[in-house]
């Protein structure tokens, strides 16, 4: 489509909660007039899960859907022929359009491997006897909605275990150890508050060991049993001192627990994928085995906890995830603007990737504390900032890519000059998403 100059779609931001409205632009930019029967865009949340499996020697792949969202809408143009085509006059058009997002419990978005949750615009271009170009425009969804201050999150755990002495012969005497977790609920970024007391009278030294874990249970619901996949992995870990035999030893977590930015918990929200998260507390022996081991159900929550009547509030802001956990260890390649070989001497710089899901996090420092409880505003800077230091990123890599017929290599060119250009930073992607 030679006469099309620009295609674009752009959103008002980029991330979004439950009950909220998407708004945004579709950008068609022509060099003539031509006929067109209409531009309808289509938002879409959908959850995809697929991985291959091994049935009587032969390799299969496996695959199951789940759709949250599926809006459609004409924003120019008629819904049905009629036998009359209008036609659009060349020159920049914006054709604008907005979704009301459900108020039910939405997932967080998420990207791994084996199974996504995307929410996106699709937007069509719908010309007589001419394949229709279509666009897409990812986005956040931040959720499902999990406030630290209720009351079940504020509940403190405690648990206490001990080992009495087992005999003359050998090194295992009494041993003791107490826990108390100060909530079970947390935003990224903040701590979590422990405290723990050792008394050990055996003959060997102990140290207090913490790990929290992340685990992952993928779920595809096809056939008389469907298959399942469970995936964990380590999201932080901490020793403690050493504590001699005959010595009482007591640990405050204060700020040294502080917690990367994860993927929010997801149980019963969606069928495929669950996220759950565990603090395993034990005592670590001389031989590296582990003794008194306990554990404590952690929630990563969207709402963070606040101090009541205080006018420091924690100052809110959206990081993806960490890149050692589940959530925040791949990135989709039709996300990656990557650099077309030309012949000449390669660069180490890094692919620019064109969308990550984000969560929410809190500062950690005292320092970023903000009176008051305008979070929104805070939390539109910051957003506005970001898109903008992408946009220049974007369109300095745009000017190194070579043209390429990789349908998702122009997508990405197309989509780092349009962000250098908009004024909110917004930029569009390819992908195989239907």
């Amino acid at each position: 489509m030679d006469y099309i100059r620009e295609f674009d779609i752009r959103l008002e931001k980029e991330m979004y909660y439950a009950g909220e409205t998407v708004y945004g632009v579709v950008i068609l930019d022509t060099s003539e007039n031509f006929k067109l029967r209409a531009v309808r865009v289509v938002l879409r949340g959908r959850a995809h899960l697929e991985w291959k499996v091994v049935v009587s020697g032969d390799q299969q792949s496996i695959s199951d859907d789940q759709y949250f969202i599926d809006e459609r809408s004409t924003i120019w143009g008629k819904e049905k022929a009629d036998g009359s085509i209008p036609v659009l006059p060349r020159g920049y058009h914006q054709f604008p359009f907005h979704f009301l997002l459900p108020e039910s419990c939405l997932p967080c978005s998420f990207e791994s491997k084996i199974g996504t949750v995307r929410y996106y615009i699709k937007a069509t271009v719908d010309i007589p006897y001419a394949s229709p170009p279509q666009g897409m425009k990812y986005f956040t969804i931040i959720g499902p909605h999990i406030d630290c201050m209720e009351e079940q999150y504020l509940k403190p755990l405690s648990r206490r275990r001990k080992r009495i002495s087992c005999c003359l012969c050998c090194k295992k005497g009494p041993l003791s150890l107490s826990v108390q977790l100060d909530r079970s609920a947390y935003v990224s970024g903040e701590s979590l508050r422990l405290k723990a007391d050792i008394h050990n009278r055996s003959a060997e030294e102990v140290r207090l060991r913490l790990r929290l874990v992340q685990y992952v249970e993928y779920t595809i619901h096809r056939g008389v049993l469907g298959a399942n996949k469970e995936v964990q992995h380590v999201v932080l870990e901490y020793r403690g001192d050493p504590v001699q035999p005959g010595r009482r030893s007591k640990f405050d977590s204060s700020q040294s627990l502080v917690l990367p930015a994860l993927p929010t918990t997801l149980v019963g929200v969606c069928r495929m994928i669950n996220v759950y998260y565990a603090l395993h507390v034990s005592l670590l022996l001389e031989s590296e085995a582990e003794d008194l081991t306990m554990e404590f159900p952690v929630t990563i929550a969207t709402v963070p906890f606040r101090i009541p009547n205080s006018p420091n509030q924690p100052v809110v802001y959206y990081e993806p995830a960490c890149e050692h956990v589940e959530g925040g260890r791949y990135v989709g390649p039709e996300f990656q603007l990557g650099q077309v070989y030309d012949g000449g001497p390669t660069t180490c710089e890094a692919d620019v990737v064109l969308y990550r899901p984000v969560y929410v996090c809190v500062s950690s420092l005292r320092s970023h504390l903000k009176t008051g409880n305008n979070f929104a505003a805070n939390c539109a800077k910051l957003t506005q900032q970001n898109s903008k230091d992408r946009s220049t990123l974007l369109a300095a890599t745009a000017s190194k890519v070579i043209a390429s017929n990789s349908p998702v290599t122009k997508a990405a060119v197309s989509a780092a000059a349009n962000a250098a250009s908009s004024a909110s930073g917004q930029h569009s992607t390819a992908s195989q998403d239907s």
